[in-house]
């Protein structure tokens, strides 16, 4: 258990706007910074941080809440291991009490697994830096390949000794179990229950995510034995999954954001060699086919990508699903080809780092270009390789969402190929229409079409905590009720005018009072209950912290324990829409913003929830003046409430002007 005081040292120390950098591009946004949401599969930002009040709001999940809940959201962790993140991204020592049997039954798998992983890193590294037989056979197979020390080092470049059970004895020596040795995919288990070593005898890579904690690893043989697979990965666990993980993203990140463009190559080396040379933002997608989900994490950061080829023919065409794939999620394409026989590792070391540079941004060439020229040469005169390649090249085209994108690609191509761009164009529509009548179906028949390359996936049940999403609609108090309670976490501080009738032959007096301490007085003067249960939770809350002459913060309640009411104050307070600054710094025109109608809006909320109110108390005394059985004084009493019920009515339509309906 985490003591209270390092709760607190924790939290002071985070900074938000940090650490879900760490996941996000962050643009700003007014007071806010903008996103792309690590949640979903979004392709406009409406992920927005709040650095002043700690807070984000996804808009096209629903999650909002605070940065432990981002955490939470985002790693699907529990809170204490949440909180254990951020202590170590800042470097504040966890001394925790003892825990009970519950807490610790209540240590998450995730959690567990993430510790024998990092102790493992540890390990193989110290093997190969301390050991004769890692510097010997391990580190030496890098300094032969020009790797410096440094490169090692950023990438804890590791060795596993060529041992059956060395391991496997150091790590259950080490307090870890042979059952999650072997979850983490570290050791195998023999019939007998004795354990071996995954990775014996290789240099080790560990594969790390967005924010540099170790998932995984990548082993590379340095066996010369045909018959042993030069590169193994760790097995798919609840801590790695590779289709969503890039070899060197969170080093490649302030990098790709700087320079606006993401390098991708093959493996584990030529990510090092490209660092080696001066060149960061670089992620590879380590031996496995491209995934829907690596260009997910990539776009996070950046919609420019450049793909670099060594010169291998068959890994080329290889290859060219996945850059299809690239275009299909709205991604800028360009390709470099390196000579034949290189890869970035060795072209790097061949050309030295300038002309690597030159190669990469110079030579760069659009990827259509590229890919017609390619399958045009592989073609030459033969109709129906031609016919085969054009087909090809339409797919590529077709599979670009932007209508303007795909235009420009199609006259470009249509020239390269010499064909008419009309002909062109109406293989491309058909090749479209065959994929709507392909998604039609899919939908007809009770299946969500999903991105290329995955799977349908069952649709989420909406987020619990009153969150409502776009697709549901808002019953109209609810809406009332909530821009009440938004106007009230926003404004709870601010100080507004009130009117006090002075006696006869006294002037009126204004008298500045909170925002907060005015709406839970006028709620209760009015009798009003919100009826929307978070709506309800935040409203006593207020009362209570009044009660004691306190009040409540958006902050605060930010930090609140229930995720629920954290998700309400940041979709309440996190706004997609907001007023341009240009309006009063260049324009020199102030248009009336909220604050300045705080009373305003008060009034006007107050009246239309008293009007639902009444409405709903005069359909109740409708509907028992149509019950049989009614007596005379009975349904003159009814009658009576009826009367003075649609009086009210009639005058609370009355201050608005006009009808309004609910």
């Amino acid at each position: 258990m985490i003591p209270e005081q390092t709760v607190e040292q924790i939290m002071n120390a985070a900074v938000i706007e940090e650490v879900v950098g760490d996941y996000v591009e962050l643009k700003k946004s007014g007071s806010s910074l903008r996103g792309l949401s690590p949640f979903t599969n979004e392709k406009t930002p409406s992920f927005y941080v709040l650095p002043a009040k700690g807070i984000f709001k996804c808009f096209s999940s629903g999650k909002g809440g605070s940065l432990v809940t981002f955490l939470m959201e985002l790693e699907k962790v529990n809170y204490p291991e949440a909180l254990r993140m951020l202590a170590r991204r800042y470097n504040i020592e966890v001394e925790e009490k003892a825990p009970t049997p519950e807490e610790i039954a209540a240590s998450t798998a995730k959690e567990s697994l993430g510790n024998v992983v990092a102790w493992a890193q540890k390990w193989f590294t110290e093997q190969m830096q301390q050991t004769d037989a890692g510097k010997a056979i391990g580190r030496s197979y890098f300094v032969e390949r020009g790797f410096r020390d440094d490169v090692l080092d950023t990438f804890l470049i590791g060795y596993s000794p060529d041992s059956w059970d060395a391991m496997a004895q150091a790590g259950q020596a080490a307090g870890y179990p042979a059952e999650k040795l072997v979850e983490a995919g570290l050791c195998k288990q023999r019939d007998d229950g004795s354990l071996w070593d995954f990775f014996k005898g290789r240099v080790m890579f560990p594969i790390r995510d967005v924010t540099g904690r170790v998932i995984g690893f990548g082993g590379r043989t340095l066996s010369t034995e045909k018959k042993v697979a030069k590169y193994f990965n760790s097995p798919e666990s609840i801590l790695y999954n590779k289709s969503k993980v890039l070899y060197g993203m969170h080093l490649a990140k302030p990098a790709i954001v700087k320079e606006e463009r993401c390098f991708l190559v093959e493996g584990y080396t030529d990510v090092m060699a490209m660092h080696q040379a001066g060149v960061e933002n670089v992620v590879a997608s380590s031996g496995t086919a491209l995934t829907t989900g690596q260009i997910h994490l990539i776009r996070r950061f950046t919609k420019n990508v450049t793909v670099i080829f060594d010169g291998d023919a068959a890994g080329i065409r290889a290859s060219l699903r996945g850059i299809d794939m690239l275009l299909a999620e709205g991604m800028a394409v360009k390709v470099v080809l390196l000579p034949d026989g290189d890869d970035p590792d060795t072209y790097a070391k061949k050309v030295g780092s300038d002309a690597l540079h030159d190669a990469i941004h110079k030579d760069a060439q659009d990827f259509l270009q590229f890919k017609a020229k390619l399958l045009s040469d592989e073609a030459g005169t033969d109709p129906l390789k031609r016919a085969d390649m054009i087909r090809s090249v339409v797919s590529s085209i077709a599979a670009i969402p932007d209508t303007i994108q795909r235009s420009v690609y199609l006259q470009s191509s249509a020239s390269q190929l010499g064909l008419s761009e009309e002909v062109l164009g109406a293989e491309v529509a058909k090749v479209l229409h065959a994929q709507s009548q392909a998604a039609a179906k899919r939908s007809a028949s009770g299946r969500i079409p999903s991105p290329q390359g995955t799977p349908p996936t069952p649709t989420s049940p909406p987020p619990a905590g009153g969150e409502v999403q776009a697709v549901d609609r808002i019953a109209p108090r609810t809406s009332i009720e909530n821009d009440l309670v938004r106007a009230l976490l926003e404004y709870a501080t601010d100080m507004v005018s009130v009117r006090l009738k002075g006696e006869e032959g006294s002037e009126d007096q204004l008298l500045d009072v909170p925002f907060a301490e005015l709406v839970i007085h006028r709620l209760e003067e009015e009798r009003i209950s919100l009826q929307e249960p978070l709506n309800q939770t935040l409203v006593q809350r207020f009362s209570s912290e009044l009660d004691h002459e306190r009040i409540l913060t958006a902050e605060q309640l930010a930090q609140d324990n229930d995720v629920g009411v954290q998700q309400k104050v940041a979709g309440a307070m996190v706004q997609q829409h907001v007023l341009s600054p240009n309006w009063s710094q260049r324009h020199k025109i102030y248009p009336t913003v909220e604050r300045d109608q705080l009373m305003e809006l008060l009034e006007g909320t107050l009246r239309r929830l008293h009007l639902m109110d009444l409405r709903t108390a005069s359909e109740e005394v409708s509907a028992k003046l149509k019950e049989d059985g009614l007596s005379l004084e009975m349904e003159r009493d009814l009658l009576a409430q009826k009367v003075h019920l649609d009086t009210q009515i009639r005058d609370t339509l009355a201050h608005f002007g006009t009808v309004i309906l609910p």
